[in-house]
């Protein structure tokens, strides 16, 4: 089995303390969508930053407690068609933030465009590096994931038919989400929906790594200041590779994994291990899609002129994994 010893580092004691210098327990508000545009526009002045707007054709329902583990409340957010018609597809929105920043409003506009396309869509909070170091954000939204199955009879949700989306740390946790399904590894004893499955049908990633221990990885440079990554395992790369091949999806990429689509800037370090994903799905003939935006930044999928081709992208490709969602889609 690849990476066996990944499946088994938990279990091991370590030479290293974990360095819990990063649980600062406050909110680090370093990235958001102003100051990715702030930072974008000085290359690329045309781009406009798409805010949230709630359409006529959707309804949402925002600040539901999913999870609370501690004294944190975990929040997620609900945005759907108007009318629907049966059953509908469920897309699940991870925000990015290098798993220490963002937040989940982040990605309401994306939400509220795909509901538009017929989707039901959800926008889980989960624990960032400042609260607690992983896997509790892989826990996390395993619990968001079970919570989606447990409420799908009040938000019309089909359960055969839910994708998992994400940007940037978020696209990690979207895939290794995917492609680890009911997976024991990540079996969570806090869970109050322990029957309910944690697998989904669909995965889209957008400029999140497969690989943090990987040739094309820039993940964990600690040369200058402690890496995002560092922050979020508590070891760096050296002291505990294992771990952090744990928690890279291509560890576990192969003919169960569901069907998978890549949406890429130019930043080619955000889709490190993309081709041997790719490889590990087709001995299963699981299809995959690569969409790329040449001359992007990283956080391209925040702004116009690539919000809109992005939320096409995703309908098309879950179009064909989900087919009746465009055959029943209200207009």
């Amino acid at each position: 089995m690849k990476y066996l010893l990944a499946f088994l580092s938990v279990l091991q004691l370590s030479a290293f303390a974990q360095n819990k210098a990063g649980l600062t327990n406050q909110p680090d508000t370093s990235f958001s969508n102003y100051s990715a545009y702030l930072n974008a526009k000085k290359k690329y002045p045309e781009i406009r930053l798409v805010k949230d707007s709630v359409l006529p054709s959707i309804q949402d329902e925002r600040n539901i407690t999913y999870r609370t583990v501690g004294n944190t409340s975990l929040q997620i957010d609900v945005f759907r068609p108007k009318k629907i018609k049966g059953k509908r597809p469920a897309i699940i929105i991870i925000h990015g933030g290098g798993w220490r920043s963002g937040n989940r409003t982040q990605h309401y506009p994306l939400a509220e465009r795909l509901a538009e396309k017929g989707f039901v869509c959800f926008t889980p909070a989960y624990r960032l590096s400042t609260e607690a170091l992983y896997p509790a954000a892989v826990l996390d939204l395993k619990e968001a994931i079970r919570w989606v199955r447990a409420k799908a009879g009040k938000y019309h949700v089909d359960t055969t038919q839910i994708a998992v989306l994400g940007f940037s740390a978020g696209g990690q946790l979207a895939t290794l989400l995917g492609t680890t399904g009911n997976n024991p590894i990540f079996t969570d004893p806090q869970s109050q929906l322990k029957k309910y499955s944690t697998k989904v049908n669909a995965i889209v990633d957008i400029d999140g790594t497969l690989a943090f221990i990987h040739p094309e990885s820039g993940e964990g440079d600690d040369s200058k200041s402690t890496s995002a990554a560092t922050y979020w395992f508590g070891y760096n790369k050296t002291e505990k590779p294992d771990l952090w091949r744990q928690a890279a999806a291509l560890t576990y990429a192969g003919p169960q994994t569901p069907p998978t689509l890549f949406i890429n800037s130019a930043v080619d370090r955000m889709h490190a291990g993309r081709t041997d994903y790719i490889n590990d799905l087709k001995q299963g003939n699981v299809y995959t899609e690569v969409r790329a935006f040449p001359d992007t930044p990283h956080t391209f999928c925040l702004f116009e002129p690539w919000f809109t081709p992005t939320v096409n992208y995703i309908t098309g490709f879950l179009d064909k994994i989900f087919p009746h969602n465009k055959n029943d889609r209200s207009e």
